[in-house]
């Protein structure tokens, strides 16, 4: 497709919240001197630096969103004012830079409470991301939680990181995983899923949204099934929630985990939301400075959430790299990104579809983000690294999420994954290099 079709696509789309007369995302403010604009994917690409580089002398083509999302000007540039302006240790000093640190954090805070609509900041934990997440939840509330003969429940879906840590928590109580399967789609059958659970049921764990398949799972009736069961549900949402508005309170899951990379946010933070009284009755997973109200040599008093969740000095400057993320992507709007990525979705699709000899892996009715494929006569590393060659990162292997392609038959496919900044030249470009390769052609 060409420039014109692409401006033609654009204009299908919503402008920003606040421009008079049009449709505004709802409870989305505006932040304070944002100028409005319409919503234009090319304007959106234009504040990400890292795509005008070169690759092999060819202009980058980014495809790998799922492994991490590239950083606009405006996480960049918010970086580089902390750093200049307000680097401090936070919320225990007098002095005003720590004023200004403690400012910064905390306000990071209440955008990520906003972005994911939780009732309340004390529901939000800073971590390193979505795999440290999910394990401060096994280590804190399922070592006190999980007993011998107990079970927890997860999908087919799952990446290694909601697996792993439940495994071993298993291994350690005396308990049993449980795995919910999924059809020939990639979705999860829920009359099976839901004949798993009982009076055992601990836990259920599972991803909104598979980094492998694309697959968007009934996320809302999962919840609600397993708490009429009595089950607590955590909620991975690493992949989700850079294509669709999150809104924890209609989910009702006790614990949602997502990382800020995946969300043209800074490396090494993320979050769990976690229900205030669940989080208030958990003991801390780690000790030190920060999370105590009182420590004598017979006994420490906590703080309550989420300082008991924050031990130590935490990643104070990319929590507020996190919100600056958080704000830009509130100034494009959820539902720009999600309408606009779901007709990209649906024309790579087609593209794909167009290759000889090219199978696509998840077909799911509800997908986001996510084109996993395989390629007749060729290895999927392979495919990644003649992509690469022509400036096209996409990822080539297991994705981390072993089961899921071994249900298929597979150890590795190619996943081209998107994100609001890519173009339907980008899809162009990916199908045309896939035809080459495919025809035994170099550039």
């Amino acid at each position: 497709m060409g420039e014109l079709e692409n401006n033609m696509l654009a204009s299908e789309y919503f402008s920003l919240p606040g421009v008079p007369g049009l449709q505004s995302p709802p409870g989305v403010p505006v932040p304070p001197g944002f100028a409005a604009r319409p919503f234009d994917p090319r304007t959106v690409r234009r504040d990400f630096p890292i795509l005008q580089e070169r690759v092999h002398g060819q202009p980058l083509i980014w495809l790998d969103n799922a492994a991490t999302t590239q950083k606009p000007n405006a996480v960049i540039d918010r970086l580089a004012h902390f750093y200049r302006h307000e680097n401090s240790n936070i919320h225990r000093a007098a002095h005003e830079l720590a004023a200004r640190a403690t400012d910064a954090y905390e306000s990071a805070r209440e955008k990520t409470r906003r972005f994911l609509n939780a009732p309340s900041t004390r529901e939000i934990i800073f971590v390193r991301g979505t795999t440290e997440g999910i394990n401060l939840v096994a280590q804190s509330w399922g070592r006190r939680n999980v007993g011998p003969d107990d079970e927890i429940v997860i999908t087919w879906l799952e990446h290694h990181a909601n697996i792993v840590p439940w495994q071993q928590l298993c291994a350690e109580k005396g308990a049993r995983l449980r795995v919910a399967p999924v059809d020939d789609r990639g979705q999860v059958i829920l009359e099976e899923y839901e004949k798993l659970l009982g009076p055992r049921t601990r836990l259920v764990a599972f991803s909104q949204v598979s980094n492998a398949l694309g697959t968007v799972t009934p996320a809302r009736e999962m919840v609600e099934i397993a708490h009429r069961h009595g089950a607590r549900v955590l909620v991975d949402g690493a992949q989700a929630v850079s294509h669709m508005r999150v809104d924890v309170q209609s989910l009702d899951c006790d614990w949602y985990v997502f990382s800020g990379h995946k969300v043209f946010g800074p490396t090494g933070i993320g979050a769990v939301f976690g229900k205030e009284d669940l989080l208030n009755t958990t003991p801390p997973w780690q000790g030190g400075g920060n999370m105590i109200v009182d420590v004598t040599f017979e006994k420490t008093v906590y703080q309550p959430a989420p300082g008991r969740f924050e031990a130590g000095t935490g990643n104070i400057a990319d929590a507020v790299g996190l919100g600056a993320a958080l704000d830009y992507l509130d100034q494009i709007g959820m539902e720009n990104v999600s309408r606009y990525e779901h007709d990209l979705l649906a024309y790579g699709t087609r593209g794909l579809l167009s290759v000889p000899g090219l199978r696509l892996i998840g077909t799911a009715a509800e997908k986001a983000g996510v084109l996993s494929f395989v390629l007749d006569g060729f290895r999927s590393e392979d495919v990644g690294k003649a992509l690469d060659e022509e400036g096209i990162a996409v990822r080539a292997g297991h994705h981390c999420a072993q089961p899921i392609l071994r249900r298929f038959g597979l150890e590795s496919t190619v996943r081209p994954s998107l994100a609001v900044y890519n173009l339907r030249e980008d899809l162009d470009a990916l199908v045309a290099a896939l035809l080459r390769i495919q025809a035994g052609r170099g550039r």
